[in-house]
Protein backbone atom coordinates (compact mmCIF):
# COMPACT_ATOMS: atom_id res chain seq x y z
CA UNK A 1 0.00 0.00 0.00
CA UNK A 2 1.41 3.39 -1.08
CA UNK A 3 1.84 6.20 2.04
CA UNK A 4 1.67 9.63 1.45
CA UNK A 5 4.79 11.76 1.09
CA UNK A 6 5.56 13.72 4.62
CA UNK A 7 5.04 17.28 3.61
CA UNK A 8 5.34 20.38 6.18
CA UNK A 9 3.05 23.10 6.22
CA UNK A 10 4.30 27.12 6.84
CA UNK A 11 3.53 28.28 10.06
CA UNK A 12 1.11 31.42 10.46
CA UNK A 13 3.01 34.73 9.76
CA UNK A 14 2.30 37.73 11.46
CA UNK A 15 0.45 40.56 9.75
CA UNK A 16 0.57 37.96 6.71
CA UNK A 17 3.62 39.34 5.65
CA UNK A 18 7.52 39.23 6.05
CA UNK A 19 10.69 39.95 4.45
CA UNK A 20 13.64 38.65 5.35
CA UNK A 21 17.42 39.27 4.47
CA UNK A 22 19.56 36.54 3.58
CA UNK A 23 23.13 36.11 3.46
CA UNK A 24 24.95 32.89 2.30
CA UNK A 25 21.77 31.04 4.59
CA UNK A 26 21.69 27.25 4.26
CA UNK A 27 18.68 24.89 2.92
CA UNK A 28 19.86 21.90 5.37
CA UNK A 29 16.95 19.70 4.86
CA UNK A 30 14.86 18.30 1.56
CA UNK A 31 11.50 17.92 2.79
CA UNK A 32 8.93 18.98 0.81
CA UNK A 33 6.85 22.54 2.13
CA UNK A 34 2.82 23.44 0.76
CA UNK A 35 2.95 27.00 0.59
CA UNK A 36 0.31 28.80 2.38
CA UNK A 37 1.41 32.16 0.98
CA UNK A 38 2.89 33.22 -1.92
CA UNK A 39 6.72 33.88 -1.84
CA UNK A 40 9.17 36.26 -3.79
CA UNK A 41 12.56 35.09 -3.75
CA UNK A 42 15.35 37.79 -5.24
CA UNK A 43 18.94 35.88 -5.49
CA UNK A 44 21.91 38.07 -5.56
CA UNK A 45 23.98 34.87 -5.46
CA UNK A 46 23.19 31.08 -4.44
CA UNK A 47 24.65 27.40 -5.28
CA UNK A 48 21.96 24.64 -4.93
CA UNK A 49 18.58 23.53 -6.66
CA UNK A 50 15.09 24.39 -5.87
CA UNK A 51 12.41 21.99 -7.26
CA UNK A 52 8.23 23.70 -6.81
CA UNK A 53 5.97 21.11 -8.11
CA UNK A 54 8.26 18.35 -9.08
CA UNK A 55 10.62 20.58 -11.19
CA UNK A 56 14.01 21.59 -10.61
CA UNK A 57 15.70 24.73 -10.84
CA UNK A 58 19.42 25.45 -10.34
CA UNK A 59 20.36 28.61 -8.64
CA UNK A 60 22.93 30.81 -10.20
CA UNK A 61 22.24 34.33 -8.80
CA UNK A 62 20.76 37.49 -10.52
CA UNK A 63 17.05 36.23 -10.64
CA UNK A 64 13.69 36.06 -8.73
CA UNK A 65 11.72 32.54 -8.23
CA UNK A 66 7.83 33.14 -7.50
CA UNK A 67 6.12 30.94 -5.47
CA UNK A 68 2.52 30.95 -5.37
CA UNK A 69 0.18 29.48 -2.64
CA UNK A 70 -0.68 26.63 -2.72
CA UNK A 71 2.31 25.16 -4.31
CA UNK A 72 5.00 22.46 -3.25
CA UNK A 73 8.87 23.51 -2.98
CA UNK A 74 12.12 22.62 -1.27
CA UNK A 75 15.72 23.27 -1.27
CA UNK A 76 18.06 20.44 -2.23
CA UNK A 77 20.12 20.15 0.97
CA UNK A 78 23.03 22.36 1.34
CA UNK A 79 21.45 25.16 -0.75
CA UNK A 80 22.92 28.32 0.29
CA UNK A 81 21.48 31.79 -1.11
CA UNK A 82 22.11 35.28 -0.91
CA UNK A 83 19.36 37.42 -1.47
CA UNK A 84 15.88 38.43 0.03
CA UNK A 85 12.83 35.80 0.73
CA UNK A 86 9.50 38.21 1.04
CA UNK A 87 6.26 36.08 1.89
CA UNK A 88 2.70 37.22 1.68
CA UNK A 89 -0.76 36.39 2.37
CA UNK A 90 -4.16 37.21 0.40
CA UNK A 91 -5.51 39.67 2.76
CA UNK A 92 -2.28 41.71 3.09
CA UNK A 93 -2.23 41.93 -0.94
CA UNK A 94 -5.32 43.78 -0.55
CA UNK A 95 -4.08 46.58 1.49
CA UNK A 96 -2.13 47.03 -2.09
CA UNK A 97 -3.56 49.72 -4.40
CA UNK A 98 -6.20 47.80 -6.53
CA UNK A 99 -3.92 49.20 -9.44
CA UNK A 100 -1.37 46.99 -8.64
CA UNK A 101 -4.11 43.74 -8.92
CA UNK A 102 -3.67 42.81 -12.91
CA UNK A 103 0.56 42.53 -12.17
CA UNK A 104 -0.30 40.01 -9.29
CA UNK A 105 -2.67 38.14 -11.22
CA UNK A 106 -0.44 38.00 -14.63
CA UNK A 107 2.52 36.42 -12.32
CA UNK A 108 1.09 33.92 -9.55
CA UNK A 109 -2.26 33.03 -11.13
CA UNK A 110 -0.31 30.40 -13.43
CA UNK A 111 3.08 30.61 -11.65
CA UNK A 112 4.19 27.53 -12.60
CA UNK A 113 4.70 29.56 -15.99
CA UNK A 114 6.63 32.48 -14.20
CA UNK A 115 8.38 30.18 -12.11
CA UNK A 116 12.08 31.92 -12.67
CA UNK A 117 12.65 35.81 -13.51
CA UNK A 118 16.31 36.18 -15.32
CA UNK A 119 17.71 39.68 -14.40
CA UNK A 120 19.68 42.01 -15.97
CA UNK A 121 22.12 44.60 -13.84
CA UNK A 122 19.95 47.51 -13.55
CA UNK A 123 16.83 45.19 -12.89
CA UNK A 124 19.47 43.67 -10.23
CA UNK A 125 20.08 46.66 -8.82
CA UNK A 126 16.12 48.38 -9.12
CA UNK A 127 15.02 45.48 -6.97
CA UNK A 128 17.64 45.49 -4.42
CA UNK A 129 17.21 48.64 -3.63
CA UNK A 130 13.12 48.35 -2.95
CA UNK A 131 13.67 44.98 -1.26
CA UNK A 132 16.22 46.98 1.01
CA UNK A 133 13.89 49.73 1.67
CA UNK A 134 10.94 47.40 2.21
CA UNK A 135 13.25 45.79 4.95
CA UNK A 136 14.05 48.96 6.41
CA UNK A 137 10.72 49.69 6.32
CA UNK A 138 9.39 46.68 7.79
CA UNK A 139 12.00 46.25 10.53
CA UNK A 140 11.22 49.64 12.17
CA UNK A 141 9.04 50.61 15.08
CA UNK A 142 5.36 49.87 14.51
CA UNK A 143 3.59 52.98 14.10
CA UNK A 144 0.34 54.33 12.49
CA UNK A 145 -0.04 52.82 8.52
CA UNK A 146 3.30 51.31 8.62
CA UNK A 147 1.36 47.85 7.38
CA UNK A 148 -0.18 50.28 4.45
CA UNK A 149 3.94 51.56 3.64
CA UNK A 150 4.93 48.20 3.23
CA UNK A 151 1.85 47.02 0.73
CA UNK A 152 3.13 50.55 -1.29
CA UNK A 153 6.67 48.96 -1.48
CA UNK A 154 5.14 45.57 -2.25
CA UNK A 155 2.84 47.65 -5.01
CA UNK A 156 5.54 48.59 -6.58
CA UNK A 157 8.11 45.22 -7.05
CA UNK A 158 5.01 43.66 -7.91
CA UNK A 159 4.84 46.33 -10.83
CA UNK A 160 8.66 46.08 -11.35
CA UNK A 161 8.21 42.02 -11.91
CA UNK A 162 5.37 42.41 -13.98
CA UNK A 163 7.03 44.54 -16.30
CA UNK A 164 10.40 42.52 -16.61
CA UNK A 165 8.08 38.92 -17.21
CA UNK A 166 6.37 41.58 -20.33
CA UNK A 167 9.64 42.70 -21.50
CA UNK A 168 11.24 38.91 -21.65
CA UNK A 169 8.30 37.95 -23.73
CA UNK A 170 8.49 40.63 -25.35
CA UNK A 171 4.92 41.82 -24.85
CA UNK A 172 3.42 45.01 -24.08
CA UNK A 173 0.62 46.12 -21.71
CA UNK A 174 -1.90 46.88 -24.96
CA UNK A 175 -5.79 45.44 -24.84
CA UNK A 176 -4.94 42.12 -25.45
CA UNK A 177 -2.78 41.81 -22.97
CA UNK A 178 -5.36 43.30 -20.19
CA UNK A 179 -7.56 40.17 -21.34
CA UNK A 180 -4.52 37.72 -20.87
CA UNK A 181 -4.58 38.93 -17.41
CA UNK A 182 -8.04 38.50 -17.21
CA UNK A 183 -8.29 34.94 -18.70
CA UNK A 184 -5.61 34.18 -16.24
CA UNK A 185 -7.44 35.34 -13.55
CA UNK A 186 -10.58 33.76 -14.49
CA UNK A 187 -8.19 30.79 -15.12
CA UNK A 188 -6.99 30.34 -11.47
CA UNK A 189 -10.86 30.68 -9.93
CA UNK A 190 -12.11 27.88 -12.32
CA UNK A 191 -9.66 25.44 -13.78
CA UNK A 192 -10.50 22.57 -11.73
CA UNK A 193 -14.34 22.83 -13.16
CA UNK A 194 -13.71 24.91 -16.21
CA UNK A 195 -11.44 22.56 -18.92
CA UNK A 196 -12.31 24.52 -22.56
CA UNK A 197 -11.13 27.37 -24.16
CA UNK A 198 -14.74 28.51 -25.46
CA UNK A 199 -16.31 28.53 -21.96
CA UNK A 200 -13.46 31.16 -20.92
CA UNK A 201 -13.73 33.50 -24.35
CA UNK A 202 -16.95 33.90 -23.43
CA UNK A 203 -16.97 35.20 -20.38
CA UNK A 204 -14.44 37.52 -21.75
CA UNK A 205 -16.79 38.94 -24.18
CA UNK A 206 -14.94 37.12 -26.94
CA UNK A 207 -13.90 34.36 -29.67
CA UNK A 208 -12.26 30.91 -28.59
CA UNK A 209 -10.01 31.94 -31.42
CA UNK A 210 -9.03 35.37 -30.37
CA UNK A 211 -8.42 34.13 -27.16
CA UNK A 212 -6.15 31.35 -28.58
CA UNK A 213 -4.21 34.10 -30.12
CA UNK A 214 -3.44 37.17 -27.76
CA UNK A 215 -2.82 34.02 -25.47
CA UNK A 216 -0.07 33.20 -27.93
CA UNK A 217 1.64 36.43 -28.15
CA UNK A 218 2.16 37.37 -24.65
CA UNK A 219 2.62 33.94 -23.30
CA UNK A 220 4.13 31.89 -26.59
CA UNK A 221 1.40 28.88 -25.72
CA UNK A 222 -2.45 28.78 -27.04
CA UNK A 223 -5.26 29.09 -24.19
CA UNK A 224 -5.60 25.37 -24.61
CA UNK A 225 -2.12 24.71 -23.31
CA UNK A 226 -2.34 27.29 -20.54
CA UNK A 227 -5.58 25.49 -19.23
CA UNK A 228 -3.71 21.94 -19.80
CA UNK A 229 -0.65 23.03 -17.94
CA UNK A 230 -2.55 24.44 -14.86
CA UNK A 231 -4.86 20.93 -14.58
CA UNK A 232 -1.01 18.80 -14.84
CA UNK A 233 0.22 20.67 -12.11
CA UNK A 234 -2.35 20.38 -9.67
CA UNK A 235 -2.65 16.47 -11.05
CA UNK A 236 0.95 16.00 -10.46
CA UNK A 237 0.72 17.53 -7.17
CA UNK A 238 -1.87 15.62 -5.59
CA UNK A 239 -0.18 12.05 -7.37
CA UNK A 240 3.10 13.48 -5.77
CA UNK A 241 2.04 14.58 -2.60
CA UNK A 242 -1.22 12.86 -1.28
CA UNK A 243 -2.52 9.28 -1.13
CA UNK A 244 -5.81 10.02 -2.76
CA UNK A 245 -6.87 7.13 -5.12
CA UNK A 246 -6.51 8.37 -9.04
CA UNK A 247 -10.37 8.23 -8.86
CA UNK A 248 -10.67 11.18 -6.61
CA UNK A 249 -7.82 13.03 -8.34
CA UNK A 250 -10.31 12.94 -11.66
CA UNK A 251 -13.19 13.82 -9.74
CA UNK A 252 -11.85 16.83 -7.99
CA UNK A 253 -10.57 18.32 -11.45
CA UNK A 254 -14.05 17.26 -13.36
CA UNK A 255 -13.14 14.79 -15.09
CA UNK A 256 -15.85 12.16 -16.12
CA UNK A 257 -14.26 9.27 -15.66
CA UNK A 258 -10.99 8.23 -14.27
CA UNK A 259 -10.16 6.53 -17.59
CA UNK A 260 -10.78 10.22 -18.85
CA UNK A 261 -8.56 11.74 -16.79
CA UNK A 262 -6.08 8.94 -17.15
CA UNK A 263 -5.73 9.15 -21.00
CA UNK A 264 -5.92 13.27 -20.25
CA UNK A 265 -2.54 12.89 -18.32
CA UNK A 266 -0.93 10.87 -20.47
CA UNK A 267 -1.00 12.03 -22.99
CA UNK A 268 0.93 15.28 -21.71
CA UNK A 269 3.24 13.45 -19.20
CA UNK A 270 3.78 10.44 -21.69
CA UNK A 271 2.92 8.46 -18.35
CA UNK A 272 0.09 7.12 -16.20
CA UNK A 273 -1.15 8.86 -13.00
CA UNK A 274 -0.04 5.29 -11.54
CA UNK A 275 3.16 5.44 -13.22
CA UNK A 276 4.05 8.82 -12.02
CA UNK A 277 3.34 8.28 -8.57
CA UNK A 278 5.40 5.26 -8.44
CA UNK A 279 8.19 7.13 -9.72
CA UNK A 280 7.99 9.20 -6.77
CA UNK A 281 7.89 6.21 -4.50
CA UNK A 282 10.74 3.99 -5.61
CA UNK A 283 12.89 7.45 -5.93
CA UNK A 284 12.27 7.41 -2.09
CA UNK A 285 10.82 10.87 -1.66
CA UNK A 286 10.54 11.49 1.74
Amino acid sequence: MMSSVKIFAESAIYNSFSVERMNDRIFDNGFPNRLSYHRILLVEKGKGALSVDGNAFEIHGREVFLLAKGQIYNFDQLTVVSGYLLCFGDCFWEKAPSSASNCKAVLFNNAAANQRLRLNDTEMAELTSLFDALQAEHDAPAYTNQIDAMAAYLKIIMIKLANIKITEEGTFDSQDYVLYRKFMEELSARFRDCHEVSDYAQRLGITARRLSDLCKRCSNKSAKEIINGQLIAEAKRSLQFSSSPVKEIAYHLSFGTPEQFSHFFKKNTKMSPASYRNHFISIGVQ
